[in-house]
Protein backbone atom coordinates (compact mmCIF):
# COMPACT_ATOMS: atom_id res chain seq x y z
CA UNK A 1 0.00 0.00 0.00
CA UNK A 2 1.24 3.73 -1.07
CA UNK A 3 2.16 4.73 2.34
CA UNK A 4 1.09 8.61 1.98
CA UNK A 5 -1.64 8.55 -0.95
CA UNK A 6 -4.16 11.00 -1.56
CA UNK A 7 -7.73 10.98 -0.95
CA UNK A 8 -10.96 12.41 -2.13
CA UNK A 9 -14.56 13.15 -0.87
CA UNK A 10 -16.91 14.11 -2.50
CA UNK A 11 -20.46 14.50 -1.02
CA UNK A 12 -24.17 15.86 -1.88
CA UNK A 13 -26.86 17.04 0.24
CA UNK A 14 -30.17 15.20 0.89
CA UNK A 15 -29.52 12.61 -2.27
CA UNK A 16 -30.58 9.12 -0.90
CA UNK A 17 -29.81 5.58 -2.86
CA UNK A 18 -33.59 6.43 -3.85
CA UNK A 19 -32.55 9.15 -6.59
CA UNK A 20 -29.51 7.10 -7.73
CA UNK A 21 -29.12 5.06 -11.20
CA UNK A 22 -26.81 2.20 -9.86
CA UNK A 23 -28.96 1.77 -6.38
CA UNK A 24 -32.04 0.71 -8.88
CA UNK A 25 -32.99 4.26 -9.95
CA UNK A 26 -31.69 3.88 -13.54
CA UNK A 27 -34.09 6.68 -14.66
CA UNK A 28 -32.83 9.07 -12.40
CA UNK A 29 -30.03 9.50 -15.03
CA UNK A 30 -26.79 9.93 -12.67
CA UNK A 31 -24.35 8.17 -14.96
CA UNK A 32 -20.76 9.29 -13.35
CA UNK A 33 -21.94 8.39 -9.74
CA UNK A 34 -23.14 4.67 -11.66
CA UNK A 35 -19.47 5.00 -13.28
CA UNK A 36 -17.95 4.94 -10.06
CA UNK A 37 -19.49 2.53 -9.06
CA UNK A 38 -18.56 0.22 -11.95
CA UNK A 39 -14.59 1.15 -10.94
CA UNK A 40 -14.94 0.45 -7.13
CA UNK A 41 -17.36 -0.78 -4.35
CA UNK A 42 -21.12 0.32 -3.71
CA UNK A 43 -22.02 -0.14 -0.08
CA UNK A 44 -25.61 -1.58 -0.40
CA UNK A 45 -26.16 -0.57 3.18
CA UNK A 46 -24.60 2.64 4.05
CA UNK A 47 -26.37 5.18 6.89
CA UNK A 48 -25.66 8.39 8.34
CA UNK A 49 -25.62 9.21 11.89
CA UNK A 50 -28.03 11.52 12.08
CA UNK A 51 -30.65 12.39 9.37
CA UNK A 52 -30.52 16.16 9.51
CA UNK A 53 -27.60 17.74 8.08
CA UNK A 54 -25.22 19.50 10.41
CA UNK A 55 -25.17 16.64 13.00
CA UNK A 56 -24.65 14.23 9.94
CA UNK A 57 -21.45 16.17 8.65
CA UNK A 58 -20.16 16.50 12.16
CA UNK A 59 -19.85 12.85 12.31
CA UNK A 60 -18.44 12.32 8.60
CA UNK A 61 -15.62 14.79 9.27
CA UNK A 62 -15.13 13.40 12.89
CA UNK A 63 -15.86 9.99 13.29
CA UNK A 64 -18.01 10.63 16.09
CA UNK A 65 -21.61 11.04 17.18
CA UNK A 66 -23.42 13.95 16.92
CA UNK A 67 -23.85 13.67 20.74
CA UNK A 68 -20.28 13.68 21.21
CA UNK A 69 -19.34 16.35 18.49
CA UNK A 70 -21.90 18.96 20.27
CA UNK A 71 -23.51 19.32 16.87
CA UNK A 72 -27.16 18.15 18.08
CA UNK A 73 -29.02 19.92 15.63
CA UNK A 74 -28.07 22.14 12.70
CA UNK A 75 -26.57 25.77 13.49
CA UNK A 76 -24.38 24.21 16.09
CA UNK A 77 -21.07 24.48 15.80
CA UNK A 78 -18.41 21.77 16.94
CA UNK A 79 -17.07 21.67 20.41
CA UNK A 80 -13.47 23.23 20.55
CA UNK A 81 -11.81 20.24 21.81
CA UNK A 82 -13.31 17.85 18.68
CA UNK A 83 -10.38 17.50 15.55
CA UNK A 84 -11.61 17.13 12.05
CA UNK A 85 -9.83 14.93 10.08
CA UNK A 86 -8.43 17.65 8.21
CA UNK A 87 -6.82 18.74 11.02
CA UNK A 88 -5.64 15.55 11.85
CA UNK A 89 -4.29 14.82 8.36
CA UNK A 90 -2.74 18.34 7.62
CA UNK A 91 -0.55 17.57 11.05
CA UNK A 92 0.39 15.12 9.64
CA UNK A 93 2.05 16.43 6.15
CA UNK A 94 -0.82 16.58 4.23
CA UNK A 95 -2.22 19.13 2.08
CA UNK A 96 -6.33 19.19 3.06
CA UNK A 97 -8.34 21.52 1.05
CA UNK A 98 -12.19 21.98 1.82
CA UNK A 99 -14.72 23.18 -0.95
CA UNK A 100 -18.59 23.99 -0.52
CA UNK A 101 -20.94 23.17 2.33
CA UNK A 102 -19.44 22.73 5.73
CA UNK A 103 -22.56 23.70 7.43
CA UNK A 104 -21.01 23.53 11.28
CA UNK A 105 -19.67 26.76 12.23
CA UNK A 106 -22.51 27.55 14.37
CA UNK A 107 -23.52 30.13 12.77
CA UNK A 108 -26.28 29.96 9.84
CA UNK A 109 -26.79 27.76 7.08
CA UNK A 110 -24.30 29.70 4.32
CA UNK A 111 -21.67 29.43 7.50
CA UNK A 112 -19.20 32.28 7.83
CA UNK A 113 -17.16 32.52 5.43
CA UNK A 114 -13.87 31.91 8.16
CA UNK A 115 -11.62 28.74 7.10
CA UNK A 116 -11.86 26.33 10.04
CA UNK A 117 -8.51 24.76 11.46
CA UNK A 118 -6.92 22.27 9.52
CA UNK A 119 -7.88 23.31 6.22
CA UNK A 120 -6.30 25.51 3.54
CA UNK A 121 -7.57 28.81 3.42
CA UNK A 122 -6.82 29.16 -0.39
CA UNK A 123 -9.42 27.16 -1.33
CA UNK A 124 -12.31 27.37 1.47
CA UNK A 125 -15.46 28.25 -0.23
CA UNK A 126 -18.17 27.65 1.81
CA UNK A 127 -22.39 28.97 1.21
CA UNK A 128 -21.12 33.17 2.34
CA UNK A 129 -17.98 32.86 0.25
CA UNK A 130 -20.31 32.13 -2.59
CA UNK A 131 -22.80 34.21 -1.41
CA UNK A 132 -20.61 37.28 -1.56
CA UNK A 133 -19.93 36.83 -5.62
CA UNK A 134 -23.15 37.63 -5.85
CA UNK A 135 -25.47 40.99 -5.82
CA UNK A 136 -28.36 41.11 -3.41
CA UNK A 137 -30.55 40.71 -6.87
CA UNK A 138 -28.67 37.19 -7.36
CA UNK A 139 -28.94 36.49 -4.12
CA UNK A 140 -32.85 36.45 -3.66
CA UNK A 141 -32.86 35.64 -6.97
CA UNK A 142 -31.12 31.96 -6.27
CA UNK A 143 -33.00 31.71 -2.51
CA UNK A 144 -36.52 32.73 -3.79
CA UNK A 145 -37.30 33.23 -7.16
CA UNK A 146 -35.95 30.04 -9.37
CA UNK A 147 -38.81 27.60 -8.25
CA UNK A 148 -39.35 26.01 -11.74
CA UNK A 149 -37.70 25.19 -15.56
CA UNK A 150 -39.39 28.37 -16.05
CA UNK A 151 -38.01 30.24 -14.18
CA UNK A 152 -35.01 28.93 -14.68
CA UNK A 153 -35.25 29.91 -18.32
CA UNK A 154 -36.78 33.58 -17.77
CA UNK A 155 -33.82 34.62 -15.76
CA UNK A 156 -31.00 32.68 -18.10
CA UNK A 157 -29.60 30.84 -15.34
CA UNK A 158 -26.09 28.73 -16.67
CA UNK A 159 -24.13 26.24 -14.61
CA UNK A 160 -21.45 28.99 -14.35
CA UNK A 161 -24.61 30.57 -11.77
CA UNK A 162 -24.84 27.76 -9.64
CA UNK A 163 -22.60 26.80 -6.38
CA UNK A 164 -22.13 23.80 -7.52
CA UNK A 165 -20.18 24.56 -10.69
CA UNK A 166 -18.11 27.08 -8.77
CA UNK A 167 -17.15 24.20 -6.14
CA UNK A 168 -16.34 22.18 -9.26
CA UNK A 169 -14.04 24.60 -10.73
CA UNK A 170 -12.49 25.26 -7.54
CA UNK A 171 -11.70 21.26 -6.83
CA UNK A 172 -10.37 21.06 -10.52
CA UNK A 173 -7.93 24.11 -9.80
CA UNK A 174 -6.13 22.43 -7.04
CA UNK A 175 -6.37 18.93 -8.97
CA UNK A 176 -4.62 20.45 -11.48
CA UNK A 177 -1.78 21.77 -9.72
CA UNK A 178 -0.78 18.73 -8.08
CA UNK A 179 2.54 17.78 -8.91
CA UNK A 180 2.17 13.83 -7.14
CA UNK A 181 5.15 15.01 -4.64
CA UNK A 182 2.76 15.42 -1.61
CA UNK A 183 -0.41 13.72 -0.21
CA UNK A 184 -3.62 15.62 -0.06
CA UNK A 185 -7.20 15.24 0.99
CA UNK A 186 -9.83 17.23 -0.89
CA UNK A 187 -13.20 17.37 0.07
CA UNK A 188 -15.77 18.46 -2.29
CA UNK A 189 -18.94 19.03 -0.77
CA UNK A 190 -21.90 20.10 -2.83
CA UNK A 191 -25.04 21.97 -1.59
CA UNK A 192 -27.25 20.48 -4.40
CA UNK A 193 -29.73 18.45 -4.94
CA UNK A 194 -30.66 19.77 -1.26
CA UNK A 195 -33.71 23.39 -2.04
CA UNK A 196 -34.16 25.39 -3.93
CA UNK A 197 -32.63 22.72 -6.06
CA UNK A 198 -30.81 25.51 -8.61
CA UNK A 199 -30.10 23.70 -12.47
CA UNK A 200 -29.51 25.16 -15.73
CA UNK A 201 -30.64 23.41 -18.98
CA UNK A 202 -31.05 21.02 -20.00
CA UNK A 203 -31.37 19.92 -16.42
CA UNK A 204 -33.87 21.89 -15.54
CA UNK A 205 -35.80 20.33 -18.19
CA UNK A 206 -35.20 16.94 -18.09
CA UNK A 207 -37.79 16.02 -15.85
CA UNK A 208 -40.71 18.15 -16.78
CA UNK A 209 -42.57 15.43 -17.05
CA UNK A 210 -41.16 13.04 -15.63
CA UNK A 211 -43.16 11.49 -12.30
CA UNK A 212 -41.64 9.12 -9.69
CA UNK A 213 -42.80 6.11 -9.12
CA UNK A 214 -43.67 5.99 -4.88
CA UNK A 215 -43.60 3.01 -2.85
CA UNK A 216 -46.60 1.33 -1.21
CA UNK A 217 -45.29 3.23 2.29
CA UNK A 218 -46.66 6.87 0.62
CA UNK A 219 -49.92 5.24 1.81
CA UNK A 220 -49.13 4.46 5.90
CA UNK A 221 -51.70 5.39 7.96
CA UNK A 222 -49.48 5.21 10.52
CA UNK A 223 -51.37 3.85 12.72
CA UNK A 224 -48.82 1.83 14.89
CA UNK A 225 -46.54 4.18 14.51
CA UNK A 226 -45.25 7.37 17.05
CA UNK A 227 -47.33 10.36 17.77
CA UNK A 228 -44.88 12.49 16.35
CA UNK A 229 -44.84 10.93 13.07
CA UNK A 230 -49.10 11.66 12.84
CA UNK A 231 -48.58 14.95 13.28
CA UNK A 232 -46.02 15.90 11.46
CA UNK A 233 -47.69 14.01 8.09
CA UNK A 234 -50.75 15.99 9.08
CA UNK A 235 -48.75 19.26 9.17
CA UNK A 236 -47.07 18.61 5.66
CA UNK A 237 -50.72 17.68 4.46
CA UNK A 238 -49.00 15.46 1.46
CA UNK A 239 -51.21 13.92 -0.31
CA UNK A 240 -51.86 9.87 0.88
CA UNK A 241 -53.22 8.17 -2.46
CA UNK A 242 -50.96 9.22 -5.07
CA UNK A 243 -48.55 6.53 -7.34
CA UNK A 244 -46.36 8.86 -8.30
CA UNK A 245 -44.59 12.23 -7.72
CA UNK A 246 -43.78 15.26 -9.53
CA UNK A 247 -40.65 17.24 -8.97
CA UNK A 248 -38.29 18.89 -12.00
CA UNK A 249 -36.49 20.81 -10.08
CA UNK A 250 -35.27 18.17 -7.53
CA UNK A 251 -34.33 15.77 -9.94
CA UNK A 252 -33.19 18.18 -12.39
CA UNK A 253 -30.18 19.10 -9.78
CA UNK A 254 -29.80 15.69 -8.60
CA UNK A 255 -28.71 15.11 -12.18
CA UNK A 256 -26.97 18.20 -12.57
CA UNK A 257 -24.69 17.76 -9.51
CA UNK A 258 -23.98 14.33 -10.99
CA UNK A 259 -22.78 16.17 -14.35
CA UNK A 260 -20.66 18.49 -11.56
CA UNK A 261 -19.27 15.17 -9.49
CA UNK A 262 -18.82 14.35 -13.21
CA UNK A 263 -16.18 16.97 -14.11
CA UNK A 264 -14.20 16.30 -10.60
CA UNK A 265 -14.05 12.57 -11.10
CA UNK A 266 -12.52 13.38 -14.49
CA UNK A 267 -9.69 15.93 -12.84
CA UNK A 268 -9.16 12.74 -10.61
CA UNK A 269 -8.69 10.34 -13.42
CA UNK A 270 -5.89 12.93 -15.10
CA UNK A 271 -4.16 14.30 -12.18
CA UNK A 272 -4.36 12.16 -8.98
CA UNK A 273 -5.57 8.46 -10.61
CA UNK A 274 -4.05 7.05 -7.65
CA UNK A 275 -6.24 8.66 -5.03
CA UNK A 276 -8.19 7.35 -2.96
CA UNK A 277 -11.95 8.36 -3.87
CA UNK A 278 -15.05 8.07 -1.46
CA UNK A 279 -18.58 9.72 -2.44
CA UNK A 280 -21.67 9.87 0.04
CA UNK A 281 -24.52 11.80 0.65
CA UNK A 282 -25.34 13.48 4.23
CA UNK A 283 -28.99 12.08 4.70
CA UNK A 284 -31.86 11.23 1.70
CA UNK A 285 -35.21 12.48 1.89
CA UNK A 286 -38.55 11.08 1.94
CA UNK A 287 -40.49 11.78 -1.24
CA UNK A 288 -43.69 11.48 0.44
CA UNK A 289 -42.81 7.94 2.08
CA UNK A 290 -45.08 7.46 5.43
CA UNK A 291 -46.60 10.75 4.38
CA UNK A 292 -43.55 12.86 5.72
CA UNK A 293 -41.68 15.77 4.48
CA UNK A 294 -37.63 16.65 4.29
CA UNK A 295 -35.14 15.01 6.63
CA UNK A 296 -36.20 14.74 10.39
CA UNK A 297 -36.89 13.09 13.55
CA UNK A 298 -37.76 9.38 11.60
CA UNK A 299 -35.65 6.34 10.37
CA UNK A 300 -36.89 5.16 7.43
CA UNK A 301 -34.73 4.51 5.12
CA UNK A 302 -35.60 7.01 2.46
CA UNK A 303 -34.36 9.29 5.00
CA UNK A 304 -31.34 7.55 6.78
CA UNK A 305 -29.57 5.07 3.96
CA UNK A 306 -27.48 6.93 1.71
CA UNK A 307 -25.39 6.39 -1.35
CA UNK A 308 -21.60 5.31 -0.55
CA UNK A 309 -19.32 4.51 -2.88
CA UNK A 310 -15.09 4.27 -2.85
CA UNK A 311 -12.63 3.76 -5.93
CA UNK A 312 -8.98 3.11 -5.64
CA UNK A 313 -7.52 2.05 -8.57
CA UNK A 314 -5.41 -0.80 -8.57
CA UNK A 315 -5.95 -1.04 -4.55
CA UNK A 316 -9.66 -2.17 -4.23
CA UNK A 317 -11.26 -4.41 -6.25
CA UNK A 318 -13.92 -2.85 -9.30
CA UNK A 319 -17.60 -3.47 -9.94
CA UNK A 320 -18.08 -4.98 -6.78
CA UNK A 321 -21.15 -4.69 -4.09
CA UNK A 322 -20.96 -4.96 -0.17
CA UNK A 323 -24.41 -5.98 1.40
CA UNK A 324 -22.82 -5.45 5.05
CA UNK A 325 -23.79 -1.68 7.19
CA UNK A 326 -21.65 0.47 7.30
CA UNK A 327 -22.16 4.33 8.60
CA UNK A 328 -20.61 7.65 8.21
CA UNK A 329 -18.86 7.13 11.35
CA UNK A 330 -16.52 4.86 9.94
CA UNK A 331 -15.60 7.50 7.14
CA UNK A 332 -12.63 9.60 9.65
CA UNK A 333 -11.19 6.13 11.15
CA UNK A 334 -10.95 4.73 7.85
CA UNK A 335 -9.48 7.85 5.90
CA UNK A 336 -6.33 7.84 8.94
CA UNK A 337 -5.84 4.19 8.43
CA UNK A 338 -5.59 4.38 4.40
CA UNK A 339 -3.37 7.41 5.35
CA UNK A 340 -1.17 5.19 7.54
CA UNK A 341 -2.08 7.28 10.69
CA UNK A 342 -2.98 5.77 13.98
CA UNK A 343 -6.70 6.00 14.87
CA UNK A 344 -7.22 7.75 18.04
CA UNK A 345 -9.21 5.98 20.80
CA UNK A 346 -11.12 8.83 21.08
CA UNK A 347 -12.74 8.05 17.98
CA UNK A 348 -16.15 6.45 18.06
CA UNK A 349 -16.32 4.98 14.65
CA UNK A 350 -14.02 1.98 13.64
CA UNK A 351 -12.16 1.87 10.36
CA UNK A 352 -13.56 0.07 7.28
CA UNK A 353 -10.50 -0.36 5.12
CA UNK A 354 -10.22 -3.99 5.18
CA UNK A 355 -13.94 -4.12 3.58
CA UNK A 356 -12.75 -1.88 1.30
CA UNK A 357 -9.86 -5.07 0.20
CA UNK A 358 -12.37 -7.46 0.40
CA UNK A 359 -16.04 -6.51 0.14
CA UNK A 360 -16.90 -10.08 2.12
CA UNK A 361 -15.24 -8.94 5.19
CA UNK A 362 -18.17 -7.25 8.02
CA UNK A 363 -16.85 -4.10 9.14
CA UNK A 364 -19.95 -3.84 11.88
CA UNK A 365 -22.11 -6.24 13.48
CA UNK A 366 -24.38 -3.41 14.28
CA UNK A 367 -24.61 0.68 13.10
CA UNK A 368 -26.09 3.39 15.36
CA UNK A 369 -28.10 6.27 14.68
CA UNK A 370 -29.71 9.12 16.75
CA UNK A 371 -32.07 12.20 16.30
CA UNK A 372 -32.27 15.24 19.00
CA UNK A 373 -33.78 18.26 17.41
CA UNK A 374 -33.50 19.86 13.97
CA UNK A 375 -32.31 23.22 14.20
CA UNK A 376 -31.91 25.70 17.03
CA UNK A 377 -33.52 28.51 15.59
CA UNK A 378 -36.66 27.13 14.90
CA UNK A 379 -38.86 24.69 16.78
CA UNK A 380 -39.93 22.91 13.47
CA UNK A 381 -40.07 19.52 13.19
CA UNK A 382 -41.49 18.92 17.00
CA UNK A 383 -38.12 20.47 18.80
CA UNK A 384 -36.69 18.60 21.07
CA UNK A 385 -37.49 14.80 19.54
CA UNK A 386 -34.98 12.66 21.58
CA UNK A 387 -34.40 9.24 19.01
CA UNK A 388 -31.65 6.60 19.35
CA UNK A 389 -31.72 3.78 16.88
CA UNK A 390 -29.72 0.26 16.01
CA UNK A 391 -30.02 -1.63 12.48
CA UNK A 392 -28.33 -4.95 12.29
CA UNK A 393 -28.56 -5.48 8.67
CA UNK A 394 -31.83 -7.18 9.26
CA UNK A 395 -33.51 -5.55 12.32
CA UNK A 396 -34.14 -1.54 13.04
CA UNK A 397 -35.10 -0.40 16.51
CA UNK A 398 -35.89 2.93 16.60
CA UNK A 399 -36.00 4.22 20.46
CA UNK A 400 -38.15 7.33 20.16
CA UNK A 401 -38.23 8.05 24.16
CA UNK A 402 -41.50 10.92 23.73
CA UNK A 403 -43.70 7.93 21.93
CA UNK A 404 -43.94 4.71 20.98
CA UNK A 405 -41.28 2.94 19.69
CA UNK A 406 -40.78 0.95 16.60
CA UNK A 407 -39.07 -2.38 15.16
CA UNK A 408 -39.34 -3.26 11.42
CA UNK A 409 -37.71 -6.49 9.43
CA UNK A 410 -36.35 -5.07 7.09
CA UNK A 411 -36.16 -8.68 4.88
CA UNK A 412 -39.61 -9.02 4.79
CA UNK A 413 -41.20 -5.57 5.20
CA UNK A 414 -38.23 -3.20 3.32
CA UNK A 415 -41.25 -0.60 3.21
CA UNK A 416 -41.10 -0.38 6.85
CA UNK A 417 -44.80 -0.88 7.14
CA UNK A 418 -45.36 -3.24 10.06
CA UNK A 419 -44.17 -1.75 13.69
CA UNK A 420 -43.42 -5.18 15.49
CA UNK A 421 -42.57 -3.39 18.82
CA UNK A 422 -45.38 -5.21 20.52
CA UNK A 423 -44.99 -8.71 18.63
CA UNK A 424 -44.39 -11.56 20.75
CA UNK A 425 -42.60 -13.42 18.29
CA UNK A 426 -39.51 -10.54 18.21
CA UNK A 427 -39.18 -10.05 21.85
CA UNK A 428 -35.79 -11.94 21.74
CA UNK A 429 -34.51 -9.97 18.75
CA UNK A 430 -36.10 -6.83 19.82
CA UNK A 431 -34.61 -6.94 24.19
CA UNK A 432 -31.25 -7.52 22.73
CA UNK A 433 -31.09 -4.48 20.39
CA UNK A 434 -32.33 -2.52 23.15
CA UNK A 435 -29.36 -3.94 24.56
CA UNK A 436 -26.95 -2.41 22.15
CA UNK A 437 -28.86 1.20 22.32
CA UNK A 438 -27.88 1.08 25.75
CA UNK A 439 -24.51 -0.25 25.97
CA UNK A 440 -23.51 2.09 22.85
CA UNK A 441 -25.05 4.97 24.64
CA UNK A 442 -22.70 4.30 27.65
CA UNK A 443 -19.94 3.56 26.11
CA UNK A 444 -19.74 6.74 23.99
CA UNK A 445 -20.68 8.57 26.67
CA UNK A 446 -24.17 10.05 25.62
CA UNK A 447 -25.15 13.29 27.34
CA UNK A 448 -28.69 12.04 26.91
CA UNK A 449 -28.35 8.52 28.53
CA UNK A 450 -30.06 7.54 31.84
CA UNK A 451 -32.30 5.30 33.28
CA UNK A 452 -35.45 6.29 31.02
CA UNK A 453 -33.98 4.48 28.12
CA UNK A 454 -34.25 1.31 29.42
CA UNK A 455 -38.19 1.41 30.77
CA UNK A 456 -39.97 1.53 27.87
CA UNK A 457 -43.45 0.44 27.68
CA UNK A 458 -42.73 -3.11 26.76
CA UNK A 459 -40.10 -3.37 28.69
CA UNK A 460 -40.21 -1.71 32.15
CA UNK A 461 -37.67 -4.56 34.30
CA UNK A 462 -35.82 -1.53 36.06
CA UNK A 463 -32.04 -2.27 36.02
CA UNK A 464 -30.72 1.16 36.17
CA UNK A 465 -30.71 3.13 39.19
CA UNK A 466 -29.41 6.43 40.14
CA UNK A 467 -25.91 5.30 39.02
CA UNK A 468 -27.27 4.28 35.68
CA UNK A 469 -24.98 1.17 34.82
CA UNK A 470 -22.28 2.12 37.36
CA UNK A 471 -19.21 3.06 35.10
CA UNK A 472 -17.13 6.05 34.97
CA UNK A 473 -16.10 6.42 31.57
CA UNK A 474 -13.05 9.49 31.01
CA UNK A 475 -12.85 11.18 27.71
CA UNK A 476 -10.23 9.02 25.53
CA UNK A 477 -7.67 10.23 24.49
CA UNK A 478 -7.25 12.33 20.85
CA UNK A 479 -3.45 12.65 20.08
CA UNK A 480 -4.07 16.60 20.54
CA UNK A 481 -5.17 17.73 24.55
CA UNK A 482 -2.96 15.92 27.84
CA UNK A 483 -4.70 12.87 29.14
CA UNK A 484 -7.30 13.26 31.77
CA UNK A 485 -7.10 13.34 35.32
CA UNK A 486 -9.32 11.15 37.53
CA UNK A 487 -11.28 13.34 40.08
CA UNK A 488 -10.58 11.03 43.11
CA UNK A 489 -6.73 11.04 42.64
CA UNK A 490 -6.10 14.10 40.64
CA UNK A 491 -3.88 11.70 38.21
CA UNK A 492 -3.80 10.77 34.39
CA UNK A 493 -6.13 8.18 34.05
CA UNK A 494 -4.83 4.60 33.92
CA UNK A 495 -8.05 3.12 31.85
CA UNK A 496 -11.22 3.96 30.31
CA UNK A 497 -13.69 2.31 32.49
CA UNK A 498 -14.18 2.47 36.06
CA UNK A 499 -16.84 1.80 38.40
CA UNK A 500 -18.67 4.04 40.33
CA UNK A 501 -18.83 3.95 43.43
Amino acid sequence: MEERPSIVLIMTDTQGVNVIGCYGRPEMKTPNIDRLASEGIKFERAYTCCPVCGPARSSIFTGNYPHTTGVLANNLPLGMNIKTIGERLHDAGWHTVYIGKWHLSGTDYFDDGRCPPGWDPEYWYDGRCYLEELTVEERLLWRQKLRTPEDIHRYGITEEFTWAHRCSNRAIDFLSKQSGESPFLLVVSYDEPHGPSTCPPPFCDMFKDFEYKLGENVRDPLLNKPEHQREWAEHAGLPRDKETLKNPMYFGCNSFVDYEIGRVLEAIEKYAPDALVIFTSDHGTPLLSHGLSSKGPAMYDETTRIPFIVKWKGRIPKGKVCEHPVSHINIAPTILEAAGLDVPPFLEGRSILSTFFDPEVKPNDYIFMEFTRYEVNHDGWGGFQPIRCVFDGRYKLVINLHYMDELYDLKKDPQEMINLIDSPEHVEVRDHLHDKILEWMDETRDVFRGPIWERRPWRKKRRMGWNGSGKTRPRRDDGYEPRVLLYETGLPVEKWEYEKK
